[in-house]
């Protein structure tokens, strides 16, 4: 099942060869939450990629660009597999491994993740992982909160339209779990779903917020910013 859901892209991509096993540089999910270290680590690194500076307003922007591609890459494949396979991994942040990288989506490895009760996925997400990465966060830059649930919500519509690009197929149960999702907890209210715009199909999301890219030298609105015209 999460070989059939890396197919799908690298955010979707989790790991499961037990040779990984013997390397000591993965480290439980739940480190991302309770560690400030490692996330430190990281929003200086999007920082000095992303010509930011050392400065609080940098740091701002960096923290919330890094935000959205670890909530990305956290909710990803568990969403996918419960559109493609009616299953939800128990891709748990004690179970769920992360090793650092230079860029691109957070490398993830479990080696034999089992499964949650069907209906588990919005607790998993929301609860388990999301939720206590938006507090981490916050605790290392000055974010607004709505904010960055904005971004897991964006995360969410995006994944939602990457799956349905390679899986025309399953573009209805795909919406339905997605506008599911959307509607609950702090999700809800993060945005609107208008007509849809290829390559979604059903609906497209537009955000309430903005995640801040504009900001950076060189950049500018993301498709679903609430800045868009």
């Amino acid at each position: 099942m999460l070989d059939d859901v890396a197919g799908l892209g690298p955010f979707f991509a989790v790991g499961t060869r037990p040779a990984e096993s013997a390397d000591p540089t993965w480290r439980p999910v739940r480190d991302l939450q309770t560690d400030p270290a490692p996330l430190r680590d990281r929003i200086a690194h999007v920082a000095r990629t992303l010509g930011l500076g050392d400065g609080a307003a940098g740091r701002r922007v960096a923290a919330s660009i890094a935000f959205m591609g670890y909530a990305a890459s956290l909710l990803s494949p568990p969403y996918a597999a419960a559109v493609l396979h009616g299953t939800v991994p128990a891709l748990t942040p004690d179970a769920l491994r992360w090793r650092p990288a230079a860029s691109g989506p957070l490398p993830r490895w479990c080696g034999d993740p089992g499964e949650l009760p069907s209906g588990a996925l919005a607790d998993l997400l929301l609860d388990d992982h999301l939720a206590p990465l938006v507090d981490a966060v916050r605790a290392l830059a000055p974010m607004s909160e709505r904010v960055l649930w904005g971004n897991a919500a964006s995360s969410l519509a995006g994944a939602k339209r990457m799956l349905v690009a390679a899986r025309p197929a399953a573009a209805a149960r795909a919406a339905e779990l997605a506008e599911e999702l959307l509607a609950t907890g702090p999700l809800a209210g993060t945005g609107e779903l208008l007509p849809p715009a290829p390559p979604d199909r059903v609906w497209t999301f537009r955000r309430r917020t903005c995640c801040l890219y504009y900001r950076v030298p060189g950049g500018g609105l993301c498709g679903d910013c609430v800045l868009a015209p």
